[in-house]
């Protein structure tokens, strides 16, 4: 199955990637490997999640506080919308598309 990140979903990606990297030696590079880890299972089974609106349904990471919002696009791809810090306020990541 195919995938694309929305850019302000890449954004949200680079700026934690870059947060986390800041933060301790790796931690990124342990993030960005975490992120690829959630899009494996995003695509195996993109409906598994819930709808939190529309069509946008939102993958939990486990080690970090971060929310992968995605839907399914036209010809069954799966759009990345938002990477989002889910300590953030709710419904943030949606004023942002």
């Amino acid at each position: 199955m195919m995938y694309s990140f929305a850019k302000v979903a890449l954004e949200d990606l680079n700026e934690a990637g870059v947060y986390y990297g800041a933060q301790s030696e790796g931690l990124g590079t342990q993030f960005l490997i975490e992120v690829g880890m959630a899009l494996g299972r995003i695509l195996e089974a993109p409906e598994r999640w819930r709808e939190i609106e529309g069509r946008v349904r939102k993958y939990r990471m486990s080690r970090f506080p971060y929310g992968i919002f995605h839907k399914i696009a036209v010809g069954n791809a799966v759009e990345i919308v938002a990477v989002f810090d889910l300590r953030r306020r709710p419904g943030g990541w949606n004023e942002r598309r």
